[in-house]
């Protein structure tokens, strides 16, 4: 018996130890090949690959289809999960994986038509951008073909094998860019479902136009929605509004279950925020030689999206001589260097060897919704200024794993998809049966021609040859900051934003009527005629505020950021004469909130008799602002002023209305500010506004207590307000999460330059910082090799590798790395090769 029970021992530990041998030769298989030689099917002549050591991936080819090429293959290399789950994003494909908890997602898509409209798109570019496209989409393809490394763990634990892709889906991630930062329909269906319940002057005190403006319109809102009928009558029956819907049950195992849990929260928080910015921004600036310590330029760049493991950007040089496409148009020489995206093949914020650049979000209004009235003798048509016309209808089949396919009926009208098809809100707030929502959005026109001008971008010299590429740039309009090394600076909005007339008293605010012509769009802005400025100051500075002049002849928004960052920024210039690369770095690290500066005089003048606000208030006591991660106070008051916003809004929107609308992409600041200020006792009510204050102290006590322990002492912003790179869909999952995801305790709040943006609305981490500096650049125009950058994770989305989080520690605490086109040194030197078989020589 012991003989049999050692026998078994015995096996059990070889099984374990076969077990881990086979783990270690699956994780050691995922890594990228770095270095030694790769035959690669498609490739026309040797590539060199080489990686520095500031983990830059360098290209060198002898032509430009080459680069494009090798850029698609090591992007599949290195981030093959990542196109995969875009692809499918955009395509509307996801739940034919994760099952009904992405269907609302891919129905948008779908309503959308990403993918369609991407293909009409792909049509229009000239052969040269076709080509590097299809080069691009070549490389990726080639790398499935013959890989020479295991599919990263994703692919193995879905049980899914990587889609194609196609260069239109190129076409398709630059459109899914433009839904990320160019949004706007979702102010405009928040100020309708909100006039339900306000009338308009609150309207406007609840979502008040940029400081310093009147409302862009003048039209009684709420009066002319009521006297329309749009609103749905109350129905005590109904599903919440943005509940849910009920899938057939499933038999899940944990893994699955708790995927689905994760991806459902991100999907319904992706179709809510969907056409909308607010909370979303970047910063730049550049200096003249006259205010730099050199004599030359600097230019900073921190473009602010949604943290992800791995980080949206890949940074990466592409180096190769003049060519020509296919159908003999000349190609200029391509040198270059600085972020790509995977799933595009070019740098889209960088430099060449004489001038840089960098981008924040304009924010035009280049969305606008109809409201298209329903025949009510014939309910497939809808009400033109010609009288009525129907729809457009087609149908799409969506798989969906675990259940049957999912065919969805879509409809268009002159303007534009219908979202009311798609966006379950819309049945919580309109009457479908009389009206649906439409939407007119610039990006999905033909003649959107966005990647050409960034491929354009990657043959540059000087500052007025980068805005001549940037001429066909079309959607989301940029405020561009550049400078070359001959000492010229600018700053140009670039994009299409539509001119509208001066009838439409609405002007794309809210909703309009889509039967009267007189809102429709009456052209575009013209090129030349978009906001500039040449630097006679000596500085230029974007942070998504307001860039036109006060005599600006154009509309473009009212719905500007606050200026809190780009004041502070303003701020930190004046404060040198001149600058230098470390002062241009300090100020990209600054967490002085001039918003918090706004409102902690009332904070201070909190009289409480809680147990802890003694203590509270002592950590209070010399806050000035700093949203620094090592104190209590930034804590305190972000915890007080959540509180002082639920207890000011809800009670009057209505608690469903209040959840829909408040969160990550809208905090009513604004509103807060405008009610403490004028002592609104309309708002305050039922208590003074100095009791509302009081209640709102007094519970957020309460929440950091129970959170954090009774010790105010001990609190700790950054604690609460980690910096989340989150990975989807492993990230959801609890097992898994601590190896996907990549998480660091951060300073900085939603005001401050070095921004740190958090959903006050998630119950489970409601100052988690999941919305940063995705990318710190600093360029030194009197010696672009010492210029520097910083990403939030790595440059590998393999997540066994020592690359996935390797940069986000030193982005936490503000640290750079050389961004060299000419470094002293390779760490790493891969020869891609043109060849027929899956040949792999190392070094």
């Amino acid at each position: 018996m012991a003989s049999w029970i050692k026998w078994v021992v015995v096996g059990l530990g070889v099984a374990i130890l076969l077990a881990g041998s086979a783990v270690a030769v699956y994780v050691q298989r995922s890594f990228a090949v770095l270095d030694g030689r790769l035959a690669v099917v498609g490739l026309r002549q040797a590539v060199q690959v080489q990686r520095d050591d500031a983990d830059v991936t360098h290209i060198r080819a002898q032509t430009p289809q080459d680069a494009w090429f090798a850029m698609g293959y090591v992007h599949a290399q290195e981030r093959s999960w990542q196109l995969e789950f875009n692809r499918r994003v955009m395509h509307g494909e996801l739940s034919e994986v994760f099952g009904g908890a992405t269907l609302e997602t891919d129905k948008l898509m779908r309503a959308l038509d990403i993918i369609g409209n991407a293909r009409r798109q792909y049509q229009g570019l000239p052969p040269y951008a076709r080509q590097a496209l299809q080069s691009y989409s070549q490389g990726i393809q080639a790398f499935h073909r013959h890989r020479s490394q295991a599919l990263p763990p994703e692919f193995h634990l879905l049980g899914v094998e990587p889609g194609g892709w196609e260069p239109e889906d190129s076409v398709g991630w630059a459109l899914m860019m433009a839904l990320e930062m160019g949004g706007n329909w979702g102010h405009e269906f928040t100020r309708l479902s909100v006039a339900s319940t306000l009338d308009t002057e609150r309207l406007w005190q609840l979502m008040p136009p940029y400081p310093g403006e009147r409302p862009a319109t003048s039209v009684d809102l709420a009066t002319l929605y009521r006297q329309l009928g749009v609103y749905r009558a109350a129905d005590p029956g109904a599903a919440p509004q943005g509940a849910a819907p009920k899938h057939p049950a499933q038999q899940e195992g944990l893994l699955s279950r708790q995927i689905s849990a994760g991806l459902r929260a991100w999907a319904e928080a992706l179709t809510r925020t969907a056409g909308s910015h607010e909370g979303r921004g970047s910063n730049n600036w550049v200096l003249a030689g006259s205010r730099t310590v050199s004599g030359k330029p600097l230019l900073a760049n921190d473009p602010h999206l949604d943290l992800s493991a791995p980080s949206i950007w890949y940074l990466a040089a592409l180096q190769a001589p003049a060519g020509r496409a296919a159908d003999g148009t000349p190609i200029a020489p391509i040198d270059v260097i600085g972020a790509t995206m995977p799933g595009l093949p070019f740098v889209v914020l960088g430099r060449t060897g004489h001038v840089a650049w960098g981008f924040t979000n304009t924010d035009p209004d280049v969305q606008d919704l109809y409201l298209e009235q329903i025949n009510p003798a014939d309910a497939t048509q809808y009400r033109t200024p010609e009288g009525w016309a129907p729809f457009t209808v087609r149908s799409e089949t969506i798989r969906v794993k675990g259940e049957a396919d999912q065919v969805i009926r879509l409809r268009s009208t002159r303007h534009g998809p219908v979202l009311s098809d798609a966006q379950k809100s819309h049945a919580g707030t309109l009457n479908l049966d009389k009206y649906v929502l439409a939407l007119r959005w610039s990006a999905l026109d033909a003649d959107n021609q966005t990647v050409l001008a960034g491929l354009q971008t990657n043959h540059v010299q000087t500052v007025d040859g980068l805005f001549q590429a940037l001429s066909s740039y079309h959607s989301p309009m940029q405020n561009v900051v550049a400078a070359d090394d001959r000492g010229q600076i600018r700053f140009q909005a670039v994009g299409r934003v539509p001119i509208r007339a001066a009838a439409n008293d609405i002007r794309g605010v809210a909703p309009a009527p889509g039967w009267e012509a007189r809102y429709d769009w009456q052209g575009w802005i013209a090129p030349g005629k978009t906001p500039r400025d040449d630097g006679a100051k000596g500085w230029l500075a974007t942070a998504n505020q307001r860039v036109t002049a006060p005599d600006y002849p154009y509309y473009l928004t009212q719905d500007w950021t606050l200026p809190y960052r780009y004041q502070r920024i303003a701020q930190l210039i004046e404060a040198r004469e001149k600058h230098d690369v470390a002062s241009m770095q300090a100020m990209q690290g600054d967490v002085t909130s001039l918003a918090v500066r706004r409102l902690l005089p009332y904070l201070r003048q909190v009289r409480s008799a809680h147990p802890l606000a003694a203590a509270a208030q002592a950590q209070l006591a010399d806050f000035d602002g700093v949203m620094d991660a090592g104190q209590a106070a930034p804590l305190l008051f972000s915890a007080w002023v959540d509180e002082l916003v639920r207890g000011l809004i809800a009670p009057r929107i209505g608690l469903e209305r209040f959840a829909a609308t408040y969160g990550g992409e809208r905090d009513y600041r604004a509103a807060v500010e405008g009610i403490l200020e004028r002592n609104d006792g309309w708002w305050c009510q039922p208590l003074s506004c100095a009791g509302q204050s009081a209640a709102a102290f007094d519970r957020a006590l309460d929440r950091l207590q129970m959170a954090y322990g009774p010790d105010p002492a001990r609190w700790r912003w950054g604690v609460a307000h980690p910096a989340l790179s989150v990975h989807r869909p492993m990230g959801s999952v609890p097992v898994l999460a601590h190896f996907f995801n990549v998480r660091h305790a951060s300073p900085g709040g939603p005001y401050t330059v070095n921004v740190g943006q958090y959903n006050p609305g998630d119950a489970k981490g409601p100052f988690v910082n999941h919305h940063a500096a995705s990318l710190r650049a600093v360029y030194d125009l009197a010696d672009l090799e010492q210029s520097r950058f910083i990403c939030q994770t790595g440059q590998s989305g393999l997540v066994f590798s020592s690359r996935y989080r390797d940069m986000n520690s030193p982005w936490a605490n503000m640290g750079y790395r050389l961004l060299q086109r000419q470094p002293a040194h390779w760490a790493h030197e891969l020869t891609l090769v043109p060849g027929g078989d899956r040949s792999f020589t190392p070094d």
